[in-house]
């Protein structure tokens, strides 16, 4: 493990451990401060505290870093489903079931071990995430935006930020959703009853879905996502937050759902300006065939 950070608080660092952290140790993320503070790697006083704990003058803050698990990152022959490339950038549509980028649990296979082997890929986001811009989880499809270089990986990376980037997603959800479209703005973070989950908390991250119906079922209905906000698991958990769970979702969907290998979420639209030319491209990428069989099999029971 590396060597426990000790600091004590002076006037300029009062107020949210994590946000204070997060501006004065710039070589840590705050979603990773954040995650050491709720795991008990972070102590202020020799106590155990919360992200939204409140630092004052004299407080005395110990960090002790995760130890990190080896992991040899391979280039791996891997297909890829490529919908567009340059030598700035990638468009990669990904299959169900492909982890993006190696960790605990995952150590290869993964999307980064088969750009590895096709590409030179960026080097700001780490040794384990080489080019990797944003990410979708493993049993999500669809469209990711990949840096080649670190001049294309800051340009994507600030349009990310500054919100200017398109993202849509399609989901099959649970229930008749009687609105035709809505906005879902509620805030999130990590489940106070469950570490594995992501959920609706009053102290979390901003986030914003805009949802608008695209068909509707006997019991399911289909919707197109568009994300103001990126945060971890958001379509997946705002669309449970309204009563609404994603057909399939292992992690949020109720115990009796639809059979597949995960949740039906398809990222099927991307747009974003080109870091070289400043061109915009926008790409789209159908549904995969088990999500559009069962949609097939949801006509025919309707009928």
């Amino acid at each position: 493990m590396e060597e426990p950070l000790e600091l004590t608080v002076d006037a300029t660092m009062t107020g949210r451990i994590d946000k204070q952290l997060a501006h004065h140790l710039s070589q840590f993320s705050r979603s990773q401060l954040q995650r050491w503070i709720e795991d008990g790697h972070v102590k202020v006083n020799g106590e155990q505290v919360k992200p939204k704990y409140k630092l004052v003058v004299g407080d005395r803050v110990t960090i002790e870093p995760e130890q990190p698990q080896k992991i040899d990152l391979e280039p791996e022959n891997i297909p890829l489903d490529i919908v567009y490339e340059d030598d700035d950038v990638i468009v990669v549509n990904k299959p169900q079931g492909m982890v993006v980028h190696p960790a605990p649990g995952h150590p290869d296979h993964t999307l980064v071990n088969a750009l590895l082997y096709h590409s030179p890929l960026s080097t700001i986001n780490g040794e384990f995430r080489p080019g990797i811009v944003h990410r979708i989880d493993k049993d999500t499809s669809g469209l990711l935006m990949v840096a080649k270089n670190d001049m294309a990986h800051r340009s994507l990376a600030a349009q990310l930020k500054a919100k200017t980037n398109e993202r849509e997603y399609v989901a099959l959800v649970h229930g008749v959703i009687k609105e035709d479209a809505g906005t879902i703005d509620a805030p999130l973070g990590r489940s106070p009853k469950d570490r594995k989950k992501q959920a609706v908390v009053a102290d979390g991250r901003h986030a914003v879905t805009h949802f608008k119906v695209l068909k509707r079922y006997r019991h399911y209905t289909l919707v197109s996502c568009r994300l103001e906000t990126g945060r971890t698991h958001q379509i997946r958990v705002h669309m449970k937050y309204i009563g609404h769970p994603l057909a399939g979702d292992p992690l949020y969907g109720p115990r009796k759902t639809l059979p597949g290998k995960g949740q039906y979420l398809h990222a099927r639209l991307l747009g974003f300006k080109h870091p070289r030319t400043g061109k915009q491209l926008t790409f789209t990428a159908p549904l995969p065939a088990y999500f559009q069989q069962m949609l097939d099999k949801l006509d025919k029971i309707d009928q």
